[in-house]
């Protein structure tokens, strides 16, 4: 079965877990309880913030290396998962209520790609 990288886009900053509303954390223990009893689930994890991260560049035969935050960048990568499902339909459906989970004021998107199996 193809395994799917989930990546899991934010605007960094603009909302914390403080923000969430009462059941969150209990609707995404659920799912992530749903999800790994299904054994699509193989790994998952969030991000720590792009002031803690380091962006390295390889241009004209140089490396470069710029510490962040990334100020230019305004949506970043703050979590993924790698699942496996039968097709992209069923990833995109995991994908898709991983999103519902969130509060509806919350502002967060998915790319889901599969993985080339070499």
């Amino acid at each position: 079965m193809p395994r799917y990288l989930t990546l899991v886009r934010i605007e960094e900053g603009a909302f914390q877990m403080e923000d969430a509303d009462e059941g969150f954390e209990a609707r995404m223990g659920a799912l992530f309880e749903e999800i790994t009893k299904a054994g699509v689930m193989l790994e998952t994890a969030g991000l720590k913030p792009t002031s803690d991260s380091t962006r390295i560049h390889w241009s004209g035969g140089k490396i470069s290396y710029t510490d962040g935050p990334f100020t230019e960048t305004k949506e970043v990568v703050g979590g993924y998962s790698i699942t496996q499902c039968k097709d992209k339909a069923e990833a995109m459906e995991w994908a898709k209520r991983f999103l519902e989970v969130h509060p509806p004021y919350w502002d967060v998107s998915v790319e889901v790609r599969e993985i080339e199996e070499m």
